[in-house]
């Protein structure tokens, strides 16, 4: 029993961490909880497991819960530890709420936006019907606006209705972008992991005008070349 001492038996670790037996056992299968070498199997049917699953398999349960993270992205979390994993969920709730402060403090009118940008209401409101937009009952935050700005922009130059020119082509960028933006948000919290939390939000937030005119620039630059390429053929 020495081999044991300390460890918790599948009934009392499922009463310690609050998640069922059954669950437990898929996170096992999943490789969620480490290397199968942590567990001591004493029979066919009896094994022990380190207390420290208990902190894992709460955490576990939060990640599926409050971020909706698939399994698979948890097990890449998780992989460096629990300890890195929390302070990911740390990260990610500062900026998330640097970012809430931000767009609150400056939202506009939904009054203001129709008087300034000339888009017609039936097109602000199936943009947001999309997703393109998301304002709330005090009106649009700063990123909504820039997208009006520069719809209103696209329609005064041309891009209008008559010729093809839709609020669905905002889909194509959205589409295009998530892939992108996934990447990005990966490589941010794997390599600002170990940086302060408080100071990882001050590099993030101070990125995001930089990290807009580079994409801008780059698009840009792709975009005559490709034209470039069709004149050519």
């Amino acid at each position: 029993m020495a081999a044991t001492s300390g460890m918790l038996k599948m009934s009392e670790l499922a009463e310690r961490s609050g998640v069922s037996a059954g669950t437990i056992k898929h996170y096992l299968r999943e490789g969620l909880l480490g290397p199968d070498d942590d567990v001591v199997r004493t029979s066919r049917n009896m094994a022990y497991y380190p207390e420290e699953f208990v902190q894992r398999i709460q955490l576990i349960k939060r990640l599926q819960e409050e971020r909706f993270m698939p399994l698979r992205v948890i097990r890449d979390v998780m992989s460096e530890g629990p300890e890195r994993a929390t302070r990911v969920i740390e990260l990610e709730d500062r900026i998330l709420e640097r970012a809430i402060e931000a767009r609150e403090s400056g939202r506009v009118s939904r009054t203001v936006v129709q008087e300034t940008y000339y888009v017609p209401r039936n097109v602000l409101a199936r943009l947001e019907e999309l997703g393109v937009l998301t304002p709330n009952s005090r009106g649009y935050d700063d990123d909504d606006v820039a997208i009006i700005e520069a719809i209103s922009r696209f329609r005064a130059g041309g891009y209008e209705k008559e010729i093809g020119f839709t609020v669905y082509d905002t889909l194509r960028y959205r589409d295009a972008l998530m892939p992108l933006v996934e990447e990005e948000v990966r490589v941010l919290l794997e390599r600002l992991g170990e940086v302060e939390v408080e100071r990882a939000a001050e590099i993030i937030s101070s990125g995001a005008q930089p990290l807009r005119e580079l994409v801008g620039a780059m698009h840009s630059k792709l975009l005559l070349a490709e034209l470039r390429r069709h004149r050519s053929a």
